[in-house]
């Protein structure tokens, strides 16, 4: 079993993490308040979002270089241990930030918190995960890389839901004025190999053409993270 396409389809489901956005859509004003909140979510999301990217570009990179299952498991388990610290640091900001400027301010932002922090355990666990794994039999290594993806697209899924709880009363609308916050323009490039026809072409092609439309989301409403594009990867994460 060739390793390249599944960890092309990991670093496709990672790209979703790398590439998300907090906010897209919103009706109504925003105030100066809650434009001052805003910015201090904005301004933590962008730096580990750029985290998750790089390490989504280091995944991606050895999945068309040919590298070998030492490799392989060396680049993406550092890229675990880099995306688990960049959901906590994203935790954190939002802790520091304090409460968003609404009548549950301070439910949304311990929620969004806990979940954060609950990404980046997760992602600290697969790095030990891919660390174990036998790297000397390259069926074995397949077979325990297989079901990563999969959990990889949750994660980033979970840590867009984890930010867009913060998107109420107008704080959705003052988000998306955010440079911080607004969709990422590039995506890491899945150089295709002669056996990746049947595995990750779909999220190799979704994941890149999502962050170029700023509606292009699957979910609307809850397009973030890593935060957490905080490219991610429960994205990369930012």
């Amino acid at each position: 079993m060739n390793i390249g396409p599944l960890n092309k389809r990991l670093a496709a489901a990672l790209c979703c993490a790398a590439t998300a956005t907090l906010a897209l859509a919103g009706c109504g004003s925003s105030d100066n308040k809650t434009d001052d909140y805003a910015k201090s979510v904005c301004d933590q999301v962008q730096p580990q979002r750029q985290k998750i990217q790089n390490a989504d570009n280091d995944i991606a990179s050895v999945s068309s270089s040919g590298a070998s299952p030492s490799q392989v498991q060396s680049t993406d388990s550092t890229a675990f241990g880099q995306i688990s610290d960049a959901y906590k640091a994203l935790a954190s900001g939002i802790q520091d930030a304090g409460a968003p400027p609404v009548g549950n301010g301070a439910a949304l932002q311990k929620n969004a918190v806990d979940q954060l922090n609950a990404i980046s355990g997760a992602y600290a666990d697969l790095k030990k995960k891919v660390g174990g794994l036998d790297a000397s039999d390259q069926a074995k290594f397949a077979q325990g890389l297989g079901s990563i993806p999969n959990q990889v697209t949750t994660l980033s899924k979970n840590g867009d839901d984890a930010l867009a709880k913060l998107q109420a009363d107008g704080i959705g609308q003052a988000m998306a004025k955010q440079p911080g916050c607004q969709k990422a323009t590039t995506a890491p490039t899945l150089a295709p190999s002669p056996d990746a026809s049947g595995s990750g072409g779909p999220g190799a092609s979704t994941a890149p053409s999502g962050s170029a439309k700023p509606s292009g989301s699957t979910k609307p409403s809850a397009s973030s993270s890593t935060s957490v594009k905080p490219s991610s990867s429960a994205s990369s994460q930012s």
